[in-house]
């Protein structure tokens, strides 16, 4: 096989490429747009899946299907200057989405009531679809796939920071032996200092006699709640509490 010829190298920037990048893009843009609108329901919860991943997955999956509709432009649509029919790479993309998506659950991380990594693997995932419309010859829509994922990852943040939202906090109270909690006063409690309690996340154990709650406190909006510092300091004059451990809940 001898070097590229300039005629093979043009027609991956054909017009017709171009003209397909495009349309190739505006699905992206659209597909982001959307996704960011889905994410910000669960980011104004304070789930663990807001925008930012939402609108990643979103346009990735976008990009994986919509190069399926030209496949005359695959790998430049060099393939019909020399009569040859386009090989069909859609068993590979499976593959490669497939071994992606196991990579990207090993990036994801549970504690308690707060998961991470979330992001990080619809990333991983928006790279992949990347790679893929590199692989098949769609260098313009690529590169553009590639600066709206890093755009979400950076720009988007700060969005979800300044529109409103309901943080949440993992709570876990431990209270003296024989001593019995009441869940209206903890409910009044919460309510006093700017939080509604999760009921649905609640959970009762007892260790060595002693009491101990876990739940999710949400914010009834980003402003009104007590900060952390200032929980941990009323819990620790709280009636019958002996021990407590504060965090931020992404569930």
């Amino acid at each position: 096989m001898g070097m590229p010829t300039q005629e093979l190298l043009a027609s991956y920037w054909s017009a017709g490429e171009v003209e397909t990048n495009i349309i190739i893009f505006m699905n992206l843009v659209g597909a982001l747009a959307l996704g960011l609108l889905v994410g910000y329901e669960r980011a104004y919860h304070g789930r663990a899946a807001g925008m930012r991943t939402y609108g990643l997955v979103c346009t990735a999956s976008c990009a994986l299907v919509v190069i399926s509709g030209y496949p005359g432009f695959w790998y430049g649509g060099h393939w019909s200057l020399v009569g040859a029919p386009p090989p069909d790479p859609t068993r590979v993309i499976q593959g490669v989405v497939t071994g992606i998506g196991f990579l990207g659950a090993g990036v994801i991380m549970k504690e308690g009531f707060s998961i991470s990594g979330l992001t990080t693997s619809a990333s991983i995932w928006a790279s992949s679809a990347i790679g893929i419309m590199v692989g098949v010859g769609f260098y313009g829509a690529a590169i553009l796939l590639a600066l709206l994922a890093a755009s979400c990852m950076t720009v988007v943040s700060r969005l979800e920071a300044w529109l409103p939202s309901r943080p949440a906090v993992a709570i876990t109270l431990g209270f003296r032996p024989g001593f019995a909690p009441r869940d209206d006063v903890l409910k009044r409690a919460a309510l006093d200092r700017g939080y509604e309690i999760a009921w649905g996340t609640l959970r009762i154990e007892e260790k060595e006699g002693r009491p101990e709650w876990h739940f999710v406190a949400v914010a009834l909006n980003k402003n009104k709640g007590s900060s952390l510092p200032e929980l941990a300091a009323e819990l620790s004059h709280f009636e019958g509490v002996e021990r407590f451990t504060l965090s931020h809940a992404r569930n």
